[in-house]
């Protein structure tokens, strides 16, 4: 399949690029950040794109949603990279509606159309260290009747403070490392023993620290099979990589014409710095690389509609492409601008906090180099 898109996805590209330079660009955000926002993101703002079915775009249509693709998903992450819109898109939208699609039907019907209707946001509940990594978890869900009581604890739970839900990925079996034994469980936000913090990572996103004090479920909380968590998880976390590789795109994209900008504007000795070869050089090095990890965003993007469950290898190959990348990006983005570029008033430093943390959400690039490997015999 050619590496291009449709109409239909150029048009919600340039409906996104349109709506969010007037109603979540850079400016708004760093109001928020600087209003010390603990939510992060307005859920004024959610309803409206809601409306415009960004909600629900990869959610079926017998749930209020469009299903339009993972590609069309990926474009208006992108353009959320170049404005650094806050929304929990990435974490409810993609992610979990993804889980959800391994849902029951009683699920289904309890939470999609809260979700599509931007009512309702549920956050994943996965890592418990630093670094992502699943099958480490070790919180415990003890079998209790015809449910389970869940205890543990979760960390930098994406969106996770103020959520309405998490999906958790709790220990049903065996020790941690093991890649069975781990089930995944709706859980809704009220339940009484969930106590969460709010977590402010550099980026000044939403992020939560969750704990889970003696929280008992039921067996219809239980998303697919008992012990087979992480299987039901891999289209959501493919789903999520793809979207944080089309958001630090964007957020390159933007520091790329920044830059730009800049070289064309600014004089020495006499002449416009842009016009110097070594710079001229570092330019056309840092487009090439945005022109490849466009590709692999187009890609894992339509392998991801082909089957969601199978696209691990290039969503890898995406996210660690994009990561790599984007901090090349914002490091020639600050070192081009001069001084300038290292201060808080310029918005280059804001991009750079923010592919920061994007590259390590999900898996970093040594994590994702590492799973490539794997995959292609290594």
């Amino acid at each position: 399949m050619a590496l291009v898109y449709t109409e239909e996805q150029e048009m919600v590209r340039d409906s996104a690029k349109g709506f969010l330079a007037e109603k979540a660009s850079v400016s708004v955000f760093r109001k928020m950040r600087d209003a010390g926002d603990t939510l992060g993101w307005s859920r004024a703002l959610w309803v409206e794109m809601a409306e415009m079915g960004w909600a629900g775009i990869l959610v079926e249509e017998q749930y209020g949603g469009l299903d339009f693709g993972m590609t069309g998903a990926a474009l208006i992450l992108e353009e959320m990279g170049k404005n650094l819109t806050t929304s929990p898109f990435l974490s409810s939208a993609v992610m979990a509606t993804q889980v959800l699609r391994g849902a029951s039907e009683a699920q289904k019907q309890a939470w999609l159309p809260k979700m599509v209707s931007g009512e309702a946001v549920i956050a994943l509940a996965l890592d418990e260290g630093v670094k992502h990594d699943p099958a480490s978890s070790q919180l415990q869900a003890e079998k209790l009747g015809n449910g389970y009581r869940l205890n543990g604890s979760k960390a930098y739970i994406i969106d996770g403070f103020d959520a309405d839900g998490y999906l958790v990925l709790a220990r049903t079996d065996g020790e941690a490392g093991d890649q069975d034994g781990l089930s995944l469980f709706l859980v809704d936000a009220k339940a009484k023993g969930i106590s969460t913090s709010s977590t402010k990572l550099l980026d000044s996103r939403n992020y939560a620290g969750a704990k889970f004090d003696n929280v008992e479920v039921s067996g219809g909380d239980l998303i697919g099979e008992a012990g087979k968590g992480l299987d039901a998880l891999e289209p959501a976390l493919n789903a999520g990589r793809i979207g944080l590789a089309a958001e630090m795109l964007g957020a390159s994209a933007q520091c790329f014409e920044t830059s730009m900008e800049y070289l064309k504007d600014r004089s020495q000795f006499g002449q416009k710095i842009g016009s110097f070869q070594g710079l001229q050089h570092r330019s056309a090095h840092l487009y090439s690389e945005l022109e490849l990890v466009r590709s692999a965003v187009i890609k894992a993007g339509q392998d991801f509609e082909a089957s969601a469950e199978h696209s691990g290898m290039i969503a890898s190959l995406a996210k660690a492409k994009s990561g790599e990348v984007a901090i090349l990006a914002a490091n020639e983005g600050v070192q081009l601008l001069g001084g300038i570029g290292m201060t808080d008033e310029h918005d280059m430093g804001l991009y750079m906090k923010r592919i920061r943390a994007a590259q390590e959400l999900l898996g970093d690039y040594a994590f994702h180099a590492g799973r490539f490997a794997k995959w292609r015999g290594f």
